[in-house]
């Protein structure tokens, strides 16, 4: 079995910062991420470097690729509002944007929840050691201390 992979780095000014789309596709997977180069344009030989050192060490967030893509099949004879409606069905379904823009949003949609999932956990625990210090306070002070 042959694994193909592929990597592509675009570079581009998004108005304010000049910016890296890092693309990465393995066989069915394909995963993307965003980095920041800096208010001035990235030298040839800074971007080399900048694959060099940090392209293994990038979070990429495979997912399965859609193999069919997003296709709107339409009959040309259909009613228009509903030739509406299923065209708005598919654009939520595959959502606006590029590959590239969508699995950098599913990826920090992923890294979000588990933001909230952490700081949900550090604040019951917080919550339980207040709860602790202040049942032992109440022990010292019933003892007479």
């Amino acid at each position: 079995m042959q694994v193909i992979t592929s990597s592509t780095l675009t570079v581009l000014h998004d108005g304010q910062f000049w910016v890296g789309i890092c693309e990465h596709r393995e066989a069915e997977r394909y995963g993307a991420c965003r980095v920041v180069f800096g208010a001035t344009e990235p030298t040839d030989t800074e971007i080399q470097e900048f694959v060099l050192r940090h392209w293994a060490s990038l979070n990429f967030a495979l997912m399965l690729n859609d193999t069919d893509g997003a296709h709107l099949a339409v009959l040309a004879h259909a009613n228009p509002k509903r030739r509406q409606r299923e065209a708005r069905k598919q654009v939520e379904q595959a959502g606006v944007g590029t590959k590239a823009q969508q699995a950098m949003s599913a990826a920090y949609e992923a890294h979000k929840d588990e933001r909230k999932q952490a700081s949900r956990e550090a604040r019951q625990e917080e919550i339980a050691r207040r709860f602790a210090l202040k049942q032992q306070k109440r022990k010292q002070k019933h003892r007479g201390r």
